[in-house]
């Protein structure tokens, strides 16, 4: 099977093939732990999941990282150099402020004013919604999930090397640079010129140290400073890594590689961050280049306006998880579903009808499994990936990800009688294993199942003696407690929404 991605690096199409044969080692860029994480991230985020899971379902032993950034990361972040104020330093001092005011319980954070306490409160708000919604990686955290803060000897180390090789410097202010023109290839991935930047197109330029620089576009690798939230010991002074270093120093030496196969992140990564990553990793390691395969997943819009804060419009996953969003509790897998549901490169459009559509898939597709389930007594069939159904759902993602020609397979194989439910239940478990949207302990969770059942059961007797009135208020009931009940040739049958 021919697999072919966009590579944002030579804006073509291009046939994947790794550096060693059924191995991809995989870097994509985590969150920023100093709030917690929002659905436009998380569409990132989940679009790597589902890249690695097409890859291992295709046969590949995939090694994916996934950072936490929580030191370095600046709020200017648009610009290479970025300036501004460290993003935990304004956690700390807007968590400071809510305890004062008595809006953050004691036991939430002991001590807002520390920075490693408020990161590892949103690390484990970030793990506990990623995992909810199905990400691997952050299912097996810590593993393959590494801090910036515990790699700053890393990132220390590789720009020792960079100015060895007479690629960075420390200027007279006593911040160490990146020389932007000792790497020729630098602009290539995202067409920024150094004489574009030269100009200040798009204020890609930051007015700060200007005057020490030796080009305007040189970025901060370490920057001195005593008074920073975070600081650790280095040959520069007292101080703390850019945002950029980390991710170089983080990904080689997790996956233990100078040159790894893919990296992931968001399309706001492509400038600066993922610039400077390839030019100080290439110039640090002498290799043309850095990842073989950059992979950019477009802004998620909501409602059709970019997500601010300032419009209302801005949710984090655990506002839609919990109802704070479409007033009802929404299950992960509708949640994931209806982040990974369109192409990539496609600017994805968050609406509650969105999250409805999706709570219906996720709803058809969960019980088609727990029938074929039942069928084939929970015991399916070695399915392999020559089976049609799946080559032809495989196929389709090899084809750049195209996740609504993959959608399109599943749901005609559904739509067809199922002759053999122990081969359907072998397909079924190859598709989901992609996907991650299936819920078959979904009447497990209902908890009050016996309950339920009960009133569906008088509900039927009700109708049977005409008692409409008392139909409809057991129905009413179950609506209430959140509760779908439809007629079924076997009678009322009541199942929790999923949205």
């Amino acid at each position: 099977m021919d697999i072919r991605f966009y590579n944002t690096l030579t804006n073509r199409d291009e046939s994947f093939e790794p550096l060693e044969p059924n191995k991809v080692t995989m870097y994509s860029c985590g969150p920023t732990v100093y709030d917690f994480v929002h659905v436009g991230n998380f569409k990132s985020f989940l679009f790597s999941d589902l890249l690695r899971r097409f890859l291992e379902c295709s046969g590949y032993d995939v090694h994916h990282v996934m950072n936490i950034t929580d030191v370095g990361h600046m709020t200017d972040d648009d610009v290479a150099d970025a300036t501004g104020e460290d993003k935990m330093a304004v956690a700390a001092r807007k968590l400071k402020e809510a305890k004062k005011s008595g809006q953050l319980p004691d036991d939430v954070i002991a001590d807002p004013e520390d920075p490693y306490q408020v990161a590892q409160y949103f690390t484990q708000a970030f793990i506990d919604d990623a995992s909810a919604l199905g990400m691997k990686v952050a299912q097996d955290y810590p593993n393959n999930m590494p801090h910036a803060t515990q790699h700053v000897d890393g990132m220390i180390a590789l720009i020792e090397t960079l100015i060895a090789k007479d690629h960075a410097y420390v200027a007279d202010d006593g911040v160490v640079y990146f020389s932007v023109e000792s790497f020729s290839d630098y602009g290539k991935l995202s067409g920024n010129t150094l004489d574009h930047l030269i100009e200040g197109s798009g204020g890609r330029i930051a007015s700060e140290h200007q005057a020490v620089k030796r080009h305007p576009a040189d970025f901060f690798l370490w920057k001195p400073d005593e008074a920073h939230i975070m600081k650790w010991d280095s040959p520069w002074g007292a101080g703390y890594p850019g945002w950029h270093i980390e991710c170089s120093a983080m990904a080689m030496k997790v996956l233990d590689q100078e040159r790894i196969d893919i990296h992931t992140g968001g399309e706001d990564n492509i400038f600066p961050h993922h610039e400077c990553e390839i030019a100080q990793s290439c110039c640090a390691t002498g290799h043309s280049q850095f990842a073989q395969y950059w992979i950019h997943p477009r802004f998620l819009m909501v409602d059709g306006e970019k997500m601010s804060k300032s419009k209302g419009n801005f949710y984090t996953a655990r506002d839609v998880l919990e109802g704070r969003v479409t007033g009802r509790e929404v299950h992960p897998s509708v949640l994931r579903f209806e982040l990974i549901k369109t192409h990539y490169r496609t600017q994805t459009n968050f609406t509650q009808k969105g999250i409805q559509d999706s709570a219906n898939v996720v709803r058809k597709f969960t019980e088609f499994g727990q029938g074929i389930s039942e069928a084939a007594d929970n015991q399916a069939a070695e399915v392999g990936n020559d089976h049609p159904v799946v080559q032809d759902f495989l196929s389709a993602l090899a084809d750049d990800m195209n996740i609504s020609a993959a959608l399109a397979v599943m749901h005609a194989w559904m739509s067809k009688p199922v002759e053999d439910a122990k081969e359907a239940l072998g397909v079924f478990q190859k598709l989901d294993s992609v996907l991650g949207i299936a819920n078959l302990d979904a009447a497990e969770e209902d908890g009050d199942e016996g309950d339920v059942a009960a009133m569906c059961k008088q509900i039927d007797e009700a109708r049977a003696s005409k008692d409409y009135a008392t139909a409809d208020r057991l129905r009413d009931e179950l609506v209430a407690g959140g509760y779908e009940v439809r007629s079924s040739a076997e009678g009322s049958v009541a199942q929790k929404k999923l949205a």
